[in-house]
């Protein structure tokens, strides 16, 4: 019988052991509950990061001609639906270089927020409270360089109760890899990682006759063989 005790002993502190290290894990997980939902574009603002000319030079990740027609394609839905953009650049007079012309051709009603200072945009009080006076929770971002610019605020904000999507292909980085783990680092954290596609088609929600134009043009912009579609569209006869 006293043999037996030193066995028991060190089941149960094994036991204790890996209560202790579930329940850490538990803790260290992400909080995902709200990851299933799809956006409510009525709760939904656009927060464009450092979409600047200069750091465009260092994208290697997707063509930089793409990903600047997916900035144009999300500029130009949010506007027509009345999502609130909120854009920034970090240092625009320096070698990041001014905002790229498709955020405001397209979103002329945005709200350019040139930061001095802070890297993590978040950080900035003038985009916290850009972001707080719209009442929205849903926050869409995309940006320059993918793994700071969209991952600092992202997880911050995620942290801090927002339902946070990272527009994909609508930001960019310096290599493959650096996209990858970011991605991974993201997911981690609760937020939603998900393609311009997507994130345009669920602001659209339905085709309607005011609609159908302006949202085929902003597809058309993230997949141009999307205009093969417009073509047979038109060729119809119209009543």
């Amino acid at each position: 019988m006293t043999s037996l005790i030193p066995h028991i002993c060190k089941r149960a502190t094994f036991a204790v052991a890996a209560l202790t290290l579930t329940a850490t894990m538990a803790i260290a997980q992400p909080v995902t509950d709200n990851v299933q939902r799809l956006l409510d574009r009525d709760d939904t603002v656009f927060l464009m990061l450092d979409h600047q000319a200069g750091l465009m030079q260092i994208v290697n990740d997707i063509d930089p001609t793409q990903l600047r027609r997916n900035v144009a394609a999300m500029g130009k839905a949010a506007e027509f639906f009345g999502i609130p953009v909120i854009a920034s650049t970090s240092v625009p007079e320096g070698p990041n270089g001014p905002l790229v012309p498709e955020v405001l051709e397209n979103a002329p009603s945005a709200t350019v927020i040139n930061r001095a200072g802070p890297i993590n945009a978040w950080d900035d009080d003038a985009i916290r409270a850009a972001v707080e006076a719209t009442g929205r929770n849903t926050v869409v971002i995309s940006g320059i360089l993918t793994s700071v610019c969209v991952a600092f605020p992202a997880i911050e904000m995620a942290a801090e109760g927002y339902y946070v999507i990272a527009a994909i292909d609508a930001s960019g980085d310096y290599s493959d890899l650096a996209s990858q783990t970011t991605i991974a680092r993201l997911q981690q954290a609760g937020v939603v990682v998900e393609s311009t596609f997507s994130i345009l088609s669920q602001v659209h929600d339905s085709w309607d006759e005011q609609n159908t134009p302006l949202m085929a043009e902003a597809y058309s912009l993230v997949t141009p063989e999307y205009g093969a579609v417009l073509e047979s569209f038109f060729a119809q006869p119209r009543n």
